[in-house]
């Protein structure tokens, strides 16, 4: 596809396109947040009182989204490697735009489950490979911030979106409300990509960012294949933690407002306590991309698992407001640091050859383990009558987290031949 206007555009800048990029993929990050469970969570009492369908049935929907794209990533993967993600995020964009419309004819479940599913399942897979593939193309020596930055744009769109849903329910109903966010989602991500997103620097003559050594030349980074990739332990360890961290961080969000009110929080004071967690998280997004470059990332990694077992073994306390904002500041930290953290991992552990192929592989173990935790949490929780159970397995899960991060060195490359 045609870089026409990145070329016309690129020589009457006075700083780095890579900003540009930036830019383009904070607008998809908003538009993602079309299929987030956020924003499925405003319409979850209307339609229920609507058609009479359980709480769980609508949850189903979400899970098999999230399948969906665990099945669909390691395909899509090369594919972002060949063309880069420009078409990738066009594609889910307009189709996630289109799904979250069409939801307000939304007249049977499977109609729903056809149409939510499609939106969940780019939400869950295409999206994160685009964005956070371009971001680590463009960038080397800035790759923390900039990924922090793209984190942070998709956090912006996930207060946005419910809050633009809400406003349309209020004038036009439910279905008004999905016509809200089908519409926002189109506006707000379409038009930067299609126009100006670029698969890589080297596609329209530059370079990416400097690694700012002292005579300015790009610091060498590894180009591991997928298959040598497999090879390294790393990449086992990075699944394990992986596959240790998710369940913890879909089962403990989700159930958070919950929890609070069984212990005797008010519906209020608990939204203020969620309210605490996406705040810390924002934080923390900032603050672990901006750690220098010299601090090894299982360090980092290491850092996110110990914060989230703290804050989840802090709620087993909790009985007031007090710990309560306590445990969930500490674990709005940690899942800060993970939502930024393993992207950049991955990244700067296998280079930017093949990302998408091997990221592809590493988001099916992150889906379905982000989907495990809600069922394992809820399922616990009516297993023994509380939460307390759940919350002890998902404290352990996260500690044995971080003897996973500490353990992942960075793999050795050889150019030679891997």
């Amino acid at each position: 596809m045609s870089n026409a206007l990145p070329r016309w555009l690129i020589p009457r800048l006075p700083f780095y396109y890579g900003w540009v990029i930036l830019g383009c993929v904070c607008c998809a990050g908003v538009a993602r947040q079309g299929g987030a469970v956020a924003t499925l969570s405003v319409f979850v009492s209307p339609m229920t009182q609507e058609f009479g369908w359980s709480r769980t049935a609508i949850s189903g929907a979400v899970s098999l989204g999230g399948v969906l794209a665990a099945i669909l990533s390691p395909r899509l993967g090369r594919y972002l490697d060949k063309a880069g993600a420009r078409l990738v995020l066009c594609v889910v964009i307009v189709g996630t735009g289109v799904s979250t419309a069409l939801l307000s004819l939304t007249h049977a479940l499977p109609y729903f489950y056809l149409l939510y599913c499609i939106a969940r399942m780019n939400f869950a897979g295409p999206f994160d490979l685009g964005i956070y593939g371009a971001v680590s193309n463009w960038f080397v020596a800035r790759r923390a911030f900039a990924t922090a930055v793209a984190t942070m744009g998709g956090m912006v769109g996930l207060t946005l979106m419910p809050m633009v849903a809400q406003a349309a329910m209020s004038a036009g109903g439910w279905r008004g409300g999905w016509l809200a966010v089908g519409a926002t989602v189109t506006i707000v991500g379409l038009l930067p990509v299609w126009l100006l997103l670029v698969r890589r620097p080297e596609d329209v003559g530059l370079v990416p960012d400097r690694a700012g050594t002292a005579d300015g030349s790009m610091r060498e980074e590894p180009s591991f294949t997928r298959a040598q990739a497999l090879r390294t332990p790393a990449f086992w360890l990075l699944s394990l933690f992986t596959l240790l961290a998710y369940p913890v961080q879909g089962g403990v969000s989700l159930h958070q407002a919950p929890f609070l009110i069984e212990r005797g929080l008010s519906p209020a004071v608990a939204a203020s306590v969620v309210g605490t967690f996406s705040a810390m998280s924002g934080v923390a997004t900032l603050c672990f991309g901006l750690v220098p470059r010299w601090v090894p990332i299982r360090a980092r990694l290491a850092l996110v698992g110990m914060f989230m077992s703290a804050g989840t073994a802090l709620m087993l306390s909790v009985h007031g407001a007090t710990l309560a904002f306590m445990a969930a500041g500490l674990f709005g930290l940690g899942i800060g640091g993970l939502l930024t953290m393993l992207p950049i991992a991955w990244a700067d552990y296998y280079g930017r050859r093949s990302y998408g192929a091997i990221r592809g592989i590493a988001l099916s173990v992150q889906v379905l383990a982000q989907a495990a935790g809600p069922l394992l949490s809820g399922g616990l929780r009516d297993w023994t009558g509380g939460y307390e159970r759940s919350l002890t397995v998902c404290a352990v899960l996260a500690g044995l987290s971080v003897g996973a991060a500490i353990l992942a060195r960075p793999p050795v490359y050889r150019a030679a031949g891997g």
